[in-house]
């Protein structure tokens, strides 16, 4: 079955850095559209950025846009999450999630089990 495994989180200043990483397996990770999404406390989730099977089309959310980068490798079936300059209300669950499409993010083939990360103030 699909399998994909985040890491990367942490506790972080505000500022500061971190790089999530979500390694899939069980799928045919280069046919598959890949997505970051975010959970904080008592929110519902959002999606943060999303990449299509080349990595030739990248989105992201408007409140990360500038400081978050999307990128794949396909020859290691991992997608990573890039986050600069982070601030508190960057605080949440980061999930991973593989999606049926190649290009589009409306059909979830499945999630991640989720990374947790913390940026004080």
């Amino acid at each position: 079955q699909v399998q994909l495994v985040e890491s990367g989180g942490g506790l972080v200043q505000a500022g500061g850095s971190l790089r999530l990483s979500c390694a899939a397996s069980g799928l045919t990770f280069s046919n598959s559209a890949m997505a970051w999404s975010r959970q904080a406390p008592g929110k519902e989730r959002e999606f943060v950025a999303g990449i299509s099977w080349s990595g030739g089309s990248k989105y992201y959310a408007d409140s990360v846009k500038d400081r978050f980068t999307i990128s794949r490798d396909n020859s290691k079936n991992t997608v990573y999450l890039q986050m600069n300059s982070l601030k508190p209300e960057d605080t949440g669950v980061y999930y991973c999630a593989a999606y049926k499409s190649s290009e589009t993010f409306a059909d979830v083939r499945s999630w991640g089990q989720g990374t947790q990360v913390t940026v004080s103030s």
